[in-house]
């Protein structure tokens, strides 16, 4: 299982968003050394889900649409991921040579695959895990952990 980096870059995008001000994604790209083309279709994923909206103007960019203890690492998985499960059942257990493909007992067929059961589970686990942890609760972390001088340019830079 893997996310695709823009998971990654739309979280760090989401703690500059989450500050005082609508943020542009020129700045947000040229901070993260990403191209602006590739940052705007993240933001738009984020927008279309609902996490963030543009803010047209001179002082114009990405806003957040609700508090960030409200928005959750699970909701950006979404927005950037998709919905689909992560396993995909192809119910291979009815493939079994010895099967009557015709007469399928029913703990081949009325009973859930015990293979999809347990991976369901652990996608639920890491659902519930990931909707624990929101963008203000790493906005905090952040603060806690990283250099203050770090933290300040990086103010200072959105400031410009």
């Amino acid at each position: 299982m893997q996310f695709s980096v823009g998971v990654e870059y739309a979280l760090h995008c989401l703690c500059y968003i989450g500050q005082e001000r609508p943020v542009g994604v020129k700045e947000l790209a040229a901070f993260q050394g990403i191209s602006e083309t590739y940052l705007s279709k993240m933001l738009t994923k984020l927008r279309k889900a609902g996490v963030v909206r543009s803010v047209s103007g001179v002082n114009g960019g990405y806003e957040l649409t609700r508090p960030a203890d409200e928005i959750t690492f699970w909701d950006v998985v979404q927005a950037i991921e998709g919905s689909s499960p992560l396993f995909q059942c192809a119910e291979v257990r009815q493939n079994n040579i010895i099967v009557d493909k015709n007469n399928l007992p029913d703990a081949y067929c009325k009973e859930p695959c015990l293979i999809k059961v347990v991976m369901l589970e652990a996608e639920d686990r890491m659902r519930d895990y990931l909707r624990s942890k929101t963008i203000g609760w790493l906005m905090g972390e952040v603060r806690k952990k990283v250099d203050p001088k770090q933290l300040k340019d990086a103010e200072e830079f959105f400031k410009k």
